[in-house]
């Protein structure tokens, strides 16, 4: 099923700018919920949440192009961290949006009870941290994380789908749907990738409480997924890595995703 079949009940839904969005629901410290789900259940979902929905739109598009390139140390410590569960995370990415050019350096780390905090910078190059370096060791040593602060991040994992973007009353939901992950090499060279298919990620970005959506999906039998679109891609490319967060996902979603040469 394509992106514009997935997204085919929102068509009549009222649009939103990207101005008010980040004004109504920045959420850039939030709590996420992720799903992965089918496309014909997100389909469904979406037609739930249609009434009380509008969508994002951007010159005229509602769907929209993201292009991810993340960082990690030589010895994969966000891969690794997230990999055994622990407390205090971190994730670097350079995002950028297809359809307007804009470019960011991100830094997400986890906070107390499960927080997920994001801060960003313009930034000018998606495939290198360059004049981004020093905002990432910034914002990683006011993490409580100094010792990655200093330490060297070279480009990993590449990510690339389409994102329809809803607000409602109660929470931002985001539809991601053509999922592609691309490993990289030394100096940033693709050297593998593999396409999750039809799967559908679900992402609910709330305050503490969950949201109507949430409720929707757990009535529907869905519960919050772990998937990490950098650990799990990692996880699938490379699988001689740990994945115990990711395992169920991957044998229950993902058992047919298999990596070709870039």
């Amino acid at each position: 099923m394509t992106t514009t079949a997935v997204t085919a009940p929102l068509a009549g839904a009222p649009a939103v700018g990207l101005d008010e969005l980040a004004t109504s629901a920045a959420l850039m410290t939030r709590t996420d919920r992720k799903y992965v789900l089918a496309a014909a259940e997100a389909r469904d979902l979406l037609a739930a949440l249609a009434p009380a929905a509008r969508v994002l739109e951007i010159d005229g598009a509602r769907s929209l192009g993201y292009a991810s390139t993340y960082f990690d140390t030589a010895d994969l410590a966000a891969f690794r961290q997230a990999a055994t569960r622990r407390r205090r995370r971190f994730k670097v990415r350079t995002r950028r949006y297809v359809d307007t050019g804009a470019c960011f350096v991100e830094v997400k780390t986890r906070a107390a009870r499960g927080v997920t905090v994001k801060e960003r910078l313009p930034h000018d190059d998606d495939a290198h941290l360059g004049t981004g370096r020093g905002f990432v060791a910034d914002r990683l040593a006011a993490a409580d994380l100094p010792d990655l602060a200093a330490a060297p991040l070279v480009p990993t994992l590449r990510t690339g789908y389409r994102r329809t973007t809803l607000l409602l009353p109660d929470a931002r939901v985001t539809v991601d749907t053509a999922l592609v992950w691309t490993l990289l090499g030394d100096g940033g060279a693709p050297v593998a990738r593999a396409a999750a298919g039809d799967l559908v990620v679900v992402e609910t970005k709330t305050g503490s409480a969950p949201s109507g959506a949430d409720r929707l999906l757990w009535r529907a039998g869905h519960r919050p997924d772990r998937i990490s679109k950098y650990a799990t891609g990692l996880a699938v490319l490379r699988p001689e890595l740990p994945d115990a967060p990711w395992r169920r996902l991957r044998r229950r979603h993902l058992a047919g995703v298999v990596p070709c040469p870039a």
